[in-house]
Formats: C-alpha cells, sequence, structure tokens
C-alpha cells in the first residue's frame, strides 16, 4: 500500500496531572523515560519503523521542552522528499478557545489536513509506550474496507473500569464502545477478557473530516474520539477492531499509559531488571531520540583505600560520572554527576543532577537538574520526606528544585566546591 497518501496526527497537548510535579514545567509526552529518551519517541519511532513520514504533532500545555526537542531530536525525514514532522499549537483557527479534547484539537486543524490531501489519517497519542507497527493495522483498515479501525489491547474483564471497552462481533467489526464501564460482558469466546481501546485510530480522511464537523456544531459534546466519534460513527459506518500486535517480541503484550507517577516508576525500574518487559535493545526495531552531544559514561576512583564508583543493574546514560559511589538498580539520565561515598538505589535521577557526597537515596525520582546537597537523606525517613517533597501512594519520593531548602538549584559555586573535593581524595564520613 502507497504511505505517502497517508497522514499521522499525534495528540501531544495533555497536562499530565497525575504527573506532577514532573509535568510542573513540561508536556507529559516530554518527560524523561529509560536514560536518554522522552514518552514521545516512543510513538515516534513506531511511526518511522512503520513507513509513516506525514507526521502533524499537536501540542497545546507548556510545549517548550517538547518543542525543542522535536526540533533537535526528529529531523529525520526529507523534506526534498515531501516528509515532514511538524508541531502544530493551537491557532484558534475556528474560534477563540484552546483545544476543548482530542477530537477538537484535529478539527481545529483541518486546514493543514486537507492541504495534505491524504486518503487516510491515523490518529495516536503521543504518551504511550509500546512497540507497534502501523501499516500492519492500516492493511487491516483497508481489506476490511473500515470507514474507522480502532486498535484494542485484551485486558482482564476485572480492569474494564480502567479503559474504553470495545464490543466486537465475529467479523470483528465493532458493535459498541463503553467509556470506563462498571461491568462488560467480554470477548466472544473469551468470557474472562474485554477488549480495551489503545486511542489507536485509523479513519478514512472524509469519514473523518465529515464526523469533526457535525460534532463541533453540537455544544453538548465533549469533543473526544473516545466519548464521542467513535460511539457515533458505530451507528452508521462500518467500524472495526484491530487487535494489537505487539513488535516488543515478548511473551506478553506490552502497551502502558504511565499516567500516574506509581506506574511511571515502576515502567521504569522494570528497565534495569536482567530481562525487562521493554526491549529497549533491538536493532530491529530502533528506538530513536536526541542523543546530547556528551562523553561516555565514566566510573572513578579504583585507588587502594577508596571504592571505586560502580553502577549494577543500572540504565548509565552518556556524560554521567560516578565518583567513587555505589548505584543499584537506578536510572541516570544523561549528564548526571554522582559525588563520592554516595549510596542510590532504585532511584531515576533525571538530566544534569548532581548528588553531593555521602547522599544517601532510594525510591526516588529527581527531577531534572536538582541539587543533592552533601549528606541528604531521602527515601528512608517517611514523615520527613513528607514533610519536604511528594511522596507517591506507593512511598515513591519525587524531588524537585522548589523543595527547599534541602535541595535547590545547581550553582556554579557548588559544583565547584564538590569537584573539589572529589580532587581532595578520601574523607571521614
Amino acid at each position: 500500500m502507497n504511505l505517502d497518501d497517508i497522514l499521522v496526527i499525534l495528540l501531544a497537548g495533555g497536562a499530565g496531572e497525575r504527573l506532577y510535579p514532573l509535568t510542573k514545567e513540561r508536556a507529559k509526552p516530554a518527560v524523561y523515560f529509560g536514560g536518554p529518551y522522552r514518552i514521545i519517541d516512543f510513538t515516534l519511532s513506531n511511526c518511522i519503523n512503520s513507513g509513516l513520514r506525514h507526521i502533524y504533532i499537536a501540542t497545546q500545555y507548556k510545549s517548550l521542552s517538547l518543542n525543542r526537542h522535536i526540533r533537535m531530536a526528529w529531523n529525520v525525514v526529507s523534506e526534498e522528499l515531501g516528509e515532514f514532522i511538524e508541531i502544530l499549537p493551537p491557532q484558534k483557527r475556528v474560534g477563540e478557545h484552546w483545544y476543548l479534547g482530542t477530537a477538537d484539537a484535529v478539527y481545529q486543524n483541518l486546514y493543514s489536513v486537507s492541504r495534505e490531501a491524504p486518503s487516510h489519517i491515523i490518529v495516536l497519542s503521543g504518551d504511550h509506550v509500546y512497540k507497534m507497527d502501523y501499516s500492519k493495522m492500516l492493511r487491516f483498515h483497508v481489506e476490511r474496507n473500515a470507514d474507522a479501525t480502532l486498535a484494542s489491547l485484551e485486558v482482564p474483564v476485572s480492569e474494564s473500569s480502567r479503559f474504553g471497552i470495545v464490543d466486537i462481533d465475529e467479523s470483528d467489526r465493532v458493535t459498541g464502545f463503553q467509556e470506563k464501564p462498571a461491568e462488560t460482558k467480554g470477548i466472544p469466546g473469551a468470557p474472562g477478557m474485554a477488549l480495551a481501546s489503545m486511542g489507536i485510530y485509523i479513519f478514512r480522511a472524509d469519514v473523518l473530516v465529515r464526523a469533526l464537523e457535525e460534532n463541533a456544531a453540537n455544544p453538548d459534546s465533549q469533543h473526544d474520539f473516545g466519548k464521542n466519534i467513535i460511539p457515533l460513527l458505530i451507528q452508521t459506518s462500518p467500524v472495526f477492531c484491530y487487535r494489537f500486535y505487539d513488535e516488543n517480541k515478548k511473551a506478553a503484550k506490552y502497551w502502558r499509559d504511565i499516567g500516574t507517577l506509581d506506574a511511571y516508576y515502576d515502567a521504569s525500574m522494570d528497565l534495569c531488571q536482567v530481562n525487562p518487559e521493554f526491549n529497549l535493545y533491538d536493532p530491529e526495531w530502533p528506538l530513536r531520540t536526541y542523543q546530547p552531544q556528551a562523553p561516555p559514561a565514566k566510573f572513578v576512583f579504583a585507588e587502594q583505600g577508596r571504592r571505586c564508583g560502580q553502577a549494577l543493574d543500572s540504565v548509565i546514560s552518556a556524560g554521567c560520572i560516578v565518583s567513587g559511589s555505589r548505584v543499584m538498580g537506578s536510572i541516570l539520565c544523561p549528564n548526571v554527576r554522582v559525588h563520592s561515598f554516595c549510596e542510590i538505589e532504585q532511584t531515576i535521577l533525571m538530566p544534569g543532577v548532581r548528588v553531593g557526597r555521602h547522599a544517601r537515596i532510594r525510591r526516588a525520582i529527581v527531577d531534572r537538574d536538582v541539587l543533592i546537597p552533601r549528606g541528604a537523606l531521602i527515601g528512608f525517613d517517611a514523615d520527613e520526606d513528607r514533610r519536604r517533597h511528594t511522596v507517591t501512594e506507593g512511598g515513591v519520593v519525587i524531588v524537585t528544585a522548589e523543595d527547599e531548602p534541602l535541595i535547590g538549584p545547581i550553582s556554579e559555586e557548588a559544583l565547584r566546591a564538590e569537584a573539589e573535593a572529589d580532587r581532595s581524595g578520601p574523607a571521614q564520613t
């Protein structure tokens, strides 16, 4: 099938309120995941690996860091061949309001869509982690002569209230759609399982344009694909359900909406396992991102009487230096510096974090460019952690630059002091 007339619209404007405070200064798709990657990189990698190179990214909420990342990381397409990965901020072409919902985000950009004259439109979300070849779903869509096709994932019936649930007949045609139902009858032939919508849609372009125009004229609509567009199309058009085919090559299918801090933390810690559920290292399915111009990671101070810097069961990114400290089961994003005599355990250190000597950190997420001062103790005293920081229901401590007085922004004077202390050799605790 010719993919040159297929247009992708990637929705990346979500506020990510449940990931606060990690989303205090950035959109959810721009949050780091797995070291150097941003969450949006996984959906964009799926597009490129699927042969899709006409991509609009609809942004809205605190999009500066996301826009910069797209500019620096995703200049991999050829403009001379008509390919593009282009950002669409709210332009108020059809009114004075910002995007009112997922469907409205596409509706407000119909001017840009019409200029591309696509035959089909693929609508994706920029805040999920998974591997999928969209061209396989597109072939399924065309073979069924569908007006719309949505992707689904099998989930236990007991978890139906967390998802939009799809009802189908024997031919995989969608007969019903319920948003987070309390009960569901399950899949034909598999009563203990239900089909959950993944927020991945393919539409015939003319069908989608007509549905969006009708939806925009309805003042009572929530202007959402799952709540409004899909239920309406089911009644009037052939809508089919495509079962998720996972390119992750594991026994269980991997799709994560890392929408909460605990879910984000658990998915991140999985990457540190010997055999993680999500494979970052498959050369047949490359995952692209912006790689900073940083030197290799380094582990130093192996002289007699001093423990060498070491990292066990951890993901260490470029530009990191671990000086005479121990890192266990943790993720260090690019350009992290761990000074001497520290213990870092089951922790995520975002880019540019500096950890002062003798600090001990356990089960924490430390936000970008935060300085952990000398001797800090995080993740050991629950009451003290809650007094100073955000602590999740699962007990994960979230450390940001605003968590005064223990934590503050990095200063050049503090960096010089730590560097000089490391050069001076061992010190008493």
